[in-house]
């Protein structure tokens, strides 16, 4: 007579592969969710509010309203049991997309004082906690990155609105989506 014997397995621990990114609807991960894997324009139908969000891989940015419009908010690898964590001002989020990094590209840009890069220029390389600090200047009206990823902030020291700048020319406020040419710190956004 044969004997039969079970093997136990442990169970199975997926691997996350592509970048994913879950929004839900209450805090704490609670209530109705949505899973993301790439951009999304509109999402806004599946979920009538964000309270919280789950980055389980890659880095995101994330909008207020759908098509990439209103605040945004840059998110990495982490869980958002509230909207204050991410320094969101409402529960709205209604559009994604996932940032795409080149690496070994070096961090460069240049600042503009007038819209069309008028006016006085500065190069930038590094990380700026203050903008009135460091060149005394209280807003940026237009930029031209030319590598890496850039992070600008409304208020000193990283606070206030965000807005994500990839390798491109920026005319005019509102073309990094900001409704005034406020800005008064910035960084790199490294991976």
């Amino acid at each position: 007579m044969r004997g039969h014997y079970a093997v136990i397995l442990p169970p199975l621990t997926w691997i996350c592969l592509l970048p994913q990114i879950v929004f839900y609807e209450d805090k704490n991960f609670q209530g109705r969710c949505y899973e993301c894997d790439s951009d999304c324009s509109d999402f806004h139908s599946y979920l009538s509010r964000c309270n919280s969000i789950r980055v389980e891989s890659g880095a995101w940015v994330v909008y207020e309203r759908p098509n990439y419009t209103g605040y945004q908010y840059v998110l990495t690898r982490g869980e958002y049991p509230d909207y204050q964590r991410w320094m969101g001002l409402n529960d709205h989020i209604s559009s994604c997309k996932m940032i795409h990094f080149t690496s070994g590209t070096p961090y460069k840009m240049q600042l503009f004082e007038k819209v069309d890069f008028k006016g006085q220029a500065v190069e930038a390389v590094e990380d700026c906690p203050s903008l009135p600090e460091r060149f005394n200047w209280r807003e940026v009206n237009s930029c031209k990155v030319s590598g890496g990823w850039w992070i600008f902030y409304e208020q000193p020291n990283y606070r206030g609105r965000q807005y994500l700048l990839e390798k491109g020319e920026y005319r005019k406020p509102d073309d990094w989506g900001a409704v005034s040419p406020a800005v008064q710190s910035f960084r790199r956004f490294i991976e």
